[in-house]
């Protein structure tokens, strides 16, 4: 199938805007591909060093420096669902290596902090930038020059993005994402939602909330919703650093544990050492994130990967932006409805047919690049397939050549919507960016007066004195990287769909992110320049009349443009955010924060690769 010529012409554009600092930066990592294995440049003092707590038979090999070995990074902990079950990967790892003729080191672990348990808390505002500090930690991990080729054990919001980061900063280096899995289905996302709103009306108390998140978040595994965190596993699959069919698969099963073995088996081959050298920096090329993000729009994946997604490239040297996730979404069909988007879970989207067959649908419409590296192979066709155990041992088979249920998943010929629903809005307030895939037809435009807040408990706190039950816009400003680290709002998607089931016409802007699982309510995010960097949404006052449309892709203050040129900009204490939950040791990013629309990242390129 040829390509969708909207998809060639935006990679072509890519492409063309990232030919400096990609050439700079490809340069850069081949200088690095090495023959011999990396342990080989290190001195006897150097190397004795990493190897004095290996067990005799590894030593015997590492000495040797003649096989590869793999460096292990985790994101292991055993507070938070999605990471608890990596605890028995290394072993298996390790075990593999040895099979493989390699050897494997546990090189580091990285943090792992819960968007869901810092939901509304001070230590949300920690969140986004615990993307950097993964980045930087895996560079730690790594550093030894130890090692030819790495797994990244991660799953949830951050963590993935930042192991990427990482990953691509050692770009000589293969690199295996090793995937947990979803926990198994609980108490229905649309039964979840309705007790929320319930809780936040004042209908039911503590008690009742907590029986129905404890059935809804109530194993090891991944939330079962889409929001970031599988957004991330299908970011994996699509780009080609999972082994295929891989990001769906339930922890704590066999299929899981050989999954996770192959993945080290593969490591080692795609070292330098092995049959199929493979390093990351060529893996993940403009062609791979062009498909990034028409994965991300076929699923109606999370919104956060407007910034996730400009990071992890830049890190490649590839410049995207805004734009290019508007085009690509005007043209890319909705497949999927999981919730937020629709009511099933991620459960359901995988046992329909999951990754396997959305591939293949959007490979046969021409919406995927196929001739891609991948950490399976050349081609992403080898995608198309899904794990199963056959007496044990581990193989693939094409993926259904039909939806099991197109309630839930449909192919590219008869599509939930003809677009992907993440669209660019524009206007005298700045730049923004709006999921509209949950949001009815007859809520994608609001034009409303403004009410502004520089805190969501502000607007909650009005919600319950009951003062919000009008039609408004509100304009929550002072939430971006720059102010306090860009916190998800997501607390403030009960009250705000409660007020629109009243027939009450609301929408969202703001200066900060949502959340991986935006929903019903029409929500104007990440709008940039944001207000703590001098931005026009620190112009907007309480009564201007707001102008939100999904359609047209307008963001509008509709005053007169000299009157809104010769306003002030307001300017807000910030001085509460500095401090608690370990804010003071984050004054560094908050400083040094780039736009939304650059990644959100705190990182200063080198000269080359700007």
């Amino acid at each position: 199938m040829a390509l969708h010529p909207v998809l060639a012409e935006v990679t072509a554009r890519i492409i063309e805007r990232s030919r400096p600092t990609r050439d700079a930066y490809l340069a850069r990592t081949r200088q690095a591909y090495r023959q011999k294995v990396e342990r080989s440049q290190l001195g006897c003092t150097n190397l004795a060093h990493a190897i004095a707590a290996m067990p005799a038979g590894d030593k015997i090999l590492l000495k040797e420096v003649a096989k590869p070995n793999l460096a292990i990074v985790s994101a292991y902990n055993d507070m938070l669902s999605a990471h608890q079950p990596l605890e028995a990967y290394p072993a298996w790892i390790k075990q593999a290596a040895h099979d493989a003729g390699a050897t494997a080191q546990f090189a580091g672990g990285v943090p792992a902090m819960c968007d869901g348990v810092t939901q509304g808390q001070a230590g949300m505002e920690l969140s986004l930038f615990s993307r950097d500090v993964i980045a930087m930690s895996t560079a730690v991990a790594l550093s030894h020059q130890m090692f030819d080729a790495a797994l990244y054990l991660g799953v949830c919001d951050k963590i993935v993005p930042g192991l990427m980061i990482g990953a691509l900063t050692f770009g000589h280096l293969p690199a295996v994402f090793v995937p947990a899995g979803p926990m198994t289905t609980g108490m229905s996302n649309d039964e979840k939602a309705k007790t929320r709103q319930l809780f936040a009306q004042g209908k039911i108390g503590r008690e009742e909330l907590l029986e129905a998140e404890s059935k809804s978040y109530h194993g090891p595994g991944t939330c079962t919703f889409y929001g970031t965190a599988n957004s991330n596993q299908m970011l994996m699959e699509i780009m080609g650093l999972h082994l295929p069919g891989s990001a769906f698969v339930h922890p704590n099963t066999p299929l899981r544990e050989a999954l996770t073995r192959e993945a080290a088996r593969r490591a080692a081959a795609i070292s330098a050492q092995g049959e199929a050298f493979t390093p990351v920096a060529e893996v993940v090329d403009e062609k791979a994130i062009v498909n990034a993000i028409v994965g991300l729009h076929a699923t109606g994946g999370s919104t956060n990967h407007t910034l996730h997604l400009v990071a992890i490239a830049r890190s490649a040297g590839i410049q995207i932006n805004w734009d290019d996730f508007s085009e690509l979404s005007a043209v890319v069909p909705l497949l999927a409805r999981v919730y937020p988007n629709g009511k099933a879970d991620v459960n359901h989207f995988h046992a329909a047919g999951g990754m396997g067959f959305v591939i293949r649908e959007l490979l046969d419409a021409g919406l995927l690049h196929e001739d891609v590296k991948t950490v399976a192979g050349e081609g992403l066709r080898h995608y198309t397939r899904e794990p199963f155990l056959d007496n044990g041992q581990l193989a693939w088979r094409e993926a259904s050549a039909t939806s099991l249920d197109e309630d839930v998943l449909r192919p590219a010929s008869r599509p939930f919507s003809p677009d992907g629903g993440l669209k660019l809005l524009t206007g005298n307030v700045g730049r923004a960016v709006i999921k509209v895939s949950a949001v009815k037809p007859e809520h994608r435009v609001v034009e409303a007066p403004a009410l502004v807040f520089d805190h969501q408990d502000d607007l909650l706190a009005a919600f319950k004195r009951g003062e919000l039950e009008r039609d408004f816009v509100a304009v929550i400003r002072f939430q971006g990287p720059r102010a306090n680290g860009m916190p998800e709002l997501h607390k403030l998607t009960p009250a705000l769909s409660v007020l629109q089931e009243r027939g009450f016409k609301v929408a969202l802007v703001t200066d900060g992110r949502m959340s991986g699982a935006s929903g019903k309510v029409p929500a104007a995010i990440h709008v940039s320049p944001e207000a703590a960097a001098g931005g026009d949404i620190a112009r907007v006052r309480d009564g201007d009349l707001v102008r939100v449309n999904a359609e047209t892709g307008e963001l509008a203050v509709l005053v007169p443009e000299a009157d809104w040129a010769a306003r002030e900009v307001a300017v807000a204490d910030l001085s509460a955010n500095q401090h608690g939950v370990g804010r003071e040791l984050f004054s560094v990013f908050r400083l040094n924060a780039d736009a939304a629309e650059s990644g959100a990242g705190s990182f200063r390129l080198p000269d080359w690769q700007e």
